[in-house]
């Protein structure tokens, strides 16, 4: 028997796709549905490892999490990891499978629709119903071609699709009218209602347009969903992480003093969502910077993953950041690399595989050689600590000291290849305590009752929560258990 599957598309980038689908996930898993969540293809530097050791994007190990499943390459067969370059590392059930360009995607999609097909296909097979998420939005016509997230998969397993829209940039109406407009008449016909996502006004004031969209589309909308300051955690889309952005909602202090943290935002930043365990503290600001004038008053400096570590150092020596970062640590004061960022702070980097640039001079703040092997390591963790590893470079010589069998460490300076270590809460509380001391800050007081992964859980719980009281959930259970209802088309100037 085939299991119910419906798409979650967007109007937009950062709509909500990624946390409705989640929501759903997590709602349908409380009332004891088997539910899997499945991104065809993603675009993210964000990832994670899975328990096959494949890599899959950020986003979907969180929807596996609200699914009560362990993240897994069938939940996201197809990965492209933007190199910066107008190229993608490939990225097919969870291994590297070269690097593509926009102009020569077209040639591998038979053989990637062939995967999503297979992996869809199974994934219905085994649960009671299979939550989709799209890409980007099914807007973008000129991608129509090469589509495998969006419409092409809808098309691919006659999937019902729920357009969700971020009310917070406006225009939205237009937005969801025009999402559906656009659309060939085979790919409308799909399109059920919509979602009207992170409200923050009077619901009546907005039913009116709502009534008038329905009589313009003949689609429902399934709910208005009002915005919510918890949900900030596994941000995935680079709007999250724009430069003087505060991460999270910064608590009080428990003492008399904050601690400072500017986190780098490197243009082809990985795994961004490292830091967001610090923002979880009581008293601990975390900021994205781009500038070296950032860094002057800040106690903590945090240089996140990197897609293409030797193209971003360039770029900190470029804007002054790298310099900024050197003065910063031989005054004593803290420094934290994680991945690509520990890379950077080494001596020397040999890269013969992402830049191709050979030998690099690293920043020298720790006594350490990288050299890149063409094998990615792919390593998940979970006893005594839990992580995971995503990299091309290791270390080859190190003279400086052990940090909990995960990295090194130069006095205030401290080096992983992990990501999600501080995730960790003891490693956490152990790292904020020796760096406050290092900072001068001795009015900060460490929290003893931050649990990031309840925190993480919480979320999961807050969106599904949302969801049930305010999205009419028996309309989109009678999709999963129906498939695309029948929905008129919509002539738009494109077809006249």
């Amino acid at each position: 028997m085939t299991g119910g599957a419906l798409l979650i598309a967007g109007t937009t980038s950062d709509a909500g796709k990624s946390m409705v689908v989640a929501g759903l996930c997590r709602l349908l898993a409380r009332k004891g549905v088997r539910v899997a969540p499945f991104k065809a293809q993603n675009m993210s530097n964000n990832s994670a490892v899975t328990v096959e050791g494949g890599e899959i994007g950020r986003a979907q190990a969180m929807q596996a999490r609200a699914a009560g499943l362990a993240p897994s390459v069938r939940f996201n067969p197809i990965l492209l990891k933007p190199s910066g370059d107008r190229t993608s590392q490939l990225v097919v059930r969870g291994r590297v499978a070269g690097s593509v360009g926009a102009g020569d995607y077209f040639t591998h999609r038979a053989e990637l629709a062939e995967v999503v097909a297979t992996e869809l296909a199974s994934l219905r097979s085994e649960f009671d119903a299979v939550i989709c998420e799209g890409a980007g939005s099914p807007a973008e016509i000129n991608l129509r071609a090469t589509d495998l997230a969006n419409m092409g998969l809808a098309r691919m397993g006659e999937l019902p699709v729920v357009i969700v829209g971020d009310i917070d940039r406006g225009g939205l109406l237009a937005h969801l009218f025009g999402t559906v407009a656009v659309l060939e008449p085979a790919d409308q016909r799909l399109i059920a209602g919509f979602v009207v996502n992170k409200f923050r006004g009077d619901p009546a004031l907005l039913a009116p347009g709502l009534d008038q969209l329905a009589g313009l589309t003949g689609r429902p909308t399934y709910g208005v969903v009002p915005h919510s300051d918890e949900l900030w955690l596994d941000a995935e889309d680079s709007l999250s992480v724009q430069p003087h952005r505060v991460v999270g909602r910064p608590q009080v202090p428990r003492g008399d003093d904050w601690l400072t943290v500017a986190a780098v935002r490197l243009p082809r930043i990985s795994n961004s969502t490292d830091v967001e365990a610090l923002a979880c503290e009581p008293g601990v600001l975390v900021r994205w910077v781009s500038d070296p004038a950032d860094l002057a008053d800040v106690d903590v400096v945090v240089l996140p993953g990197s897609k293409s570590t030797v193209a971003d150092l360039a770029w900190l020596r470029e804007r002054g950041l790298a310099d900024g970062i050197v003065l910063h640590a031989r005054a004593g004061r803290p420094v934290l690399g994680v991945c690509g960022g520990f890379q950077m702070l080494c001596r020397t980097i040999d890269d013969p595989v992402e830049s191709r640039a050979g030998v690099t001079a690293g920043l020298g703040l720790l006594d350490a050689d990288i050299v890149f092997d063409p094998d990615k390591t792919l390593a998940h963790w979970e006893s005594p600590l839990h992580g995971y590893e995503i990299h091309h470079g290791r270390v080859t010589r190190s003279a400086e000291d052990d940090w909990l069998g995960v990295g090194i460490r130069r006095d205030a300076v401290f080096g992983t290849h992990w990501h999600g270590l501080l995730d960790n809460d003891d490693v956490r509380r152990r790292w904020l305590a020796d760096v406050a001391r290092a900072a001068g800050r001795t009015g900060f007081v460490g929290a003893d009752d931050v649990d990031v992964t309840a925190s993480r859980d919480r979320q999961l719980d807050v969106m599904a929560d949302l969801l049930e009281a305010h999205l009419d959930t028996a309309a989109v259970l009678a999709l999963l258990a129906d498939g695309p209802p029948d929905r008129p088309v919509i002539t738009s100037a494109l077809a006249l």
